[in-house]
């Protein structure tokens, strides 16, 4: 008799507790529902806006990538200049990007979108002073280091298990980024290492990771919800380049124009020390990852890599400098990628802001007429 009371006490908690999951499941549901709708709904408005929330989540790229009229441009720092130019006939440029971003943070948004990209046109802007360096500042990476994105990638079926292994490999470089997340730092890990015990490591926590995954979605959703119902916000303008630091860039830009002479004296020594940068750049290995997960993902990509600019070109030979050009049309051609290099405008300080890398509005205008043809041109 105590018993069967009891278990009848405990039968109404156990419906008690099943209902209020059953609510919350319902209530989280029916809001990612709604934040769903509403970011296709706002897609248009919000595409051409550049604000933390759509460079660092992914509802926004997702949102813009299920739209036909809409072209997704992933680059580095130039995508934060206000464009006086941009090709918007009949379609729409989503820019995607801040400072320092790079081959490494690219693939892994576009890895995280997975099967949305599938035979979808993406453009890609690369700077070529990332290919100067020896690796990838750290501070840089983690500035853009996206979890939804590094969860997503490597807690999905969107690339092969060799892929994800190499891509492992390159994010344990950055510890600290990792260590945010325990659980996506132990996957890299084991992908990374490749030994039968860690795979069977990694099969046991997949559930988890994918599970992981889907809060970081809703909460990205959530996120979005909240940017859209509060009318979105312009970053402000302090986050942005000063404008007197742009002036002055764009003075030192017309002054290299007026010295173009100087850019046929080579210094030996620069001209050495930029080849072996050239050569030894891991920035390389990256565009390489990022080249094979745009492969996997049987996306249409085209690849715009800007000009050396007129600052970096300085004491540096011809030759030297055809080096970049030919190793980005090489890489490329491996993967069939049709790639703008721009090398016409090789050291003019008409088509880049001296010492910033970013397009003039003239260089601007070109540029949209590259998007525009490709966004045009039949498959």
């Amino acid at each position: 008799m105590l018993r069967s009371a009891t278990a009848r006490s405990g039968t109404p908690h156990l419906v008690s507790a099943f209902i209020a999951c059953a609510i919350v499941v319902g209530i989280l549901y029916g809001g990612r529902l709604l934040a769903i709708q509403l970011e296709r709904k706002t897609v248009h408005w919000n595409a051409p806006k550049d604000f933390f929330i759509k460079n660092q989540g992914l509802a926004f790229e997702r949102a813009a990538a299920r739209r036909p009229d809409i072209l997704l441009l992933y680059g580095s720092s130039e995508l934060t200049d206000p464009i006086p130019n941009r090709a918007s006939d009949g379609f729409q440029v989503c820019p995607v990007g801040k400072a320092g971003t790079t081959s490494l943070i690219i693939l892994q948004k576009l890895g995280a979108l997975g099967s949305e990209l599938r035979g979808r046109k993406v453009a890609i802007s690369l700077s070529a002073s990332s290919f100067f360096g020896p690796g990838l500042r750290p501070e840089f990476y983690a500035g853009n280091f996206s979890l939804p994105a590094a969860s997503g990638i490597l807690f999905s079926n969107a690339i092969d298990f060799d892929l994800k292994a190499a891509i492992a490999k390159r994010m344990l470089q950055f510890p600290d980024t990792l260590a945010e997340d325990g659980l996506v730092e132990l996957a890299a890990k084991c992908l990374a290492s490749g030994h039968p015990v860690d795979r069977m490591v990694l099969m046991a926590i997949w559930p988890l990771g994918r599970l992981q995954t889907v809060m970081l979605d809703l909460q990205d959703h959530f996120e979005a919800l909240v940017y859209i119902l509060a009318g979105g916000r312009p970053i402000p303008e302090w986050l942005r380049p000063v404008h007197l630091h742009r002036l002055r860039a764009r003075k030192s830009s017309a002054a290299a124009y007026q010295n173009t002479k100087a850019f046929d004296v080579v210094w030996p020594a620069r001209d050495a020390a930029f080849r072996a940068r050239i050569a030894a750049a891991s920035e390389w290995t990256d565009l390489e990852l990022l080249f094979r997960t745009l492969a996997e993902l049987k996306a249409e990509p085209l690849i715009l890599s800007m000009p050396i600019d007129a600052y970096a070109a300085r004491g540096v030979s011809l030759s030297t400098r055809e080096l970049y050009y030919d190793k980005m049309r090489e890489l490329s051609a491996r993967y069939h990628f049709p790639v703008i290099e721009f090398e016409q405008h090789d050291a003019d300080p008409r088509f880049l802001i001296a010492h910033r890398e970013h397009p003039t509005p003239r260089g601007w205008m070109v540029y949209d007429r590259a998007l525009d043809d490709f966004f045009r041109k039949s498959k």
